[in-house]
Parts: C-alpha cells; sequence; structure tokens
C-alpha cells in the first residue's frame, strides 16, 4: 500500500481557519520532499487545544485514493 511520511505544526489558530471552511485541503511536504494534499478534515482526530503537531504517515490505496491517516511521533 502506497504512503507518504511527513511532519505538521499547525497551530490551533491555522486549523481553526480550515475547520471553519476557508481552506479545505492541507498541503504537507514528505519526509522525501514530494508533496501531499488531502481534506482538512481528515485531521480532526489529531487536533489538541495546541492545534496539530507530530509525525503522521497517511495511507493510500493502488490508485491513490485515501485510505487512512495515523500519527507516529510527536
Amino acid at each position: 500500500m502506497p504512503q507518504i511520511e511527513f511532519n505538521l505544526n499547525i497551530s490551533r489558530e491555522k486549523y481553526l481557519s480550515w475547520y471553519s471552511g476557508n481552506a479545505k485541503q492541507v498541503v504537507a511536504r514528505s519526509i522525501h520532499g514530494q508533496n501531499v494534499r488531502f481534506p482538512a478534515e481528515r485531521l480532526r482526530p489529531f487536533v489538541t487545544h495546541l492545534g496539530v503537531k507530530g509525525r503522521f504517515i497517511i495511507h493510500f490505496d493502488d490508485q491513490h485514493k485515501f485510505v487512512s491517516l495515523e500519527k507516529v511521533a510527536e
């Protein structure tokens, strides 16, 4: 299963702007330099009072459709 690993450090205020609909997509750069884009709503389970911070892995199927997002480190 294809996957991309990346780090995020999104402030609470920035995430709230996505949540309120001002932006619908998150774009991050993987640890290998490629860009990944996914819906901001996928981060909801990982939001704390400080925002979203940590290392994540996004999993895709063979047609590059989203399968899952997991947090692997702080």
